[in-house]
């Protein structure tokens, strides 16, 4: 398996694709993630990983811009779950959860 593509995030918050040699957007994040194209979000100052965190970004720029998936009462839910006991248990049902819907729906995980 080759490595993952990096894209930089610089100081100015802007997120630099290695591979492409430019500029990029969260729509272009979003284009790498449904094209299943494994990449790396690194910051540019303290070499640390914060790729969940621009996925983050994402989910939340779909979710302001009409695309809604989530109802407030379920993201209420994930909030109240973060460091509670079943905290470990609430995510992977979730990540098992959609993987089961993605497989009926044959748009199943490819690897």
């Amino acid at each position: 398996m080759s490595e993952p593509r990096t894209i930089k995030k610089y100081p100015n918050r802007r997120l630099y694709d290695t591979v492409e040699s430019r500029y990029i957007t969260l729509a272009d994040i979003r284009r790498l993630v449904i094209e299943r194209i494994d990449f790396v979000v690194v910051d540019k100052k303290t070499q640390g990983d914060i790729t969940r965190s621009i996925l983050l970004q994402v989910i939340a720029e779909q979710e302001h811009g009409g695309e809604s998936l989530m109802s407030q009462d379920f993201l209420s839910q994930v909030i109240r779950s973060y460091g509670g006991p079943t905290r470990g248990v609430i995510g992977n049902y979730l990540e098992q959860s959609l993987r089961q819907f993605a497989s009926e729906n044959g748009r199943g995980q490819q690897g």
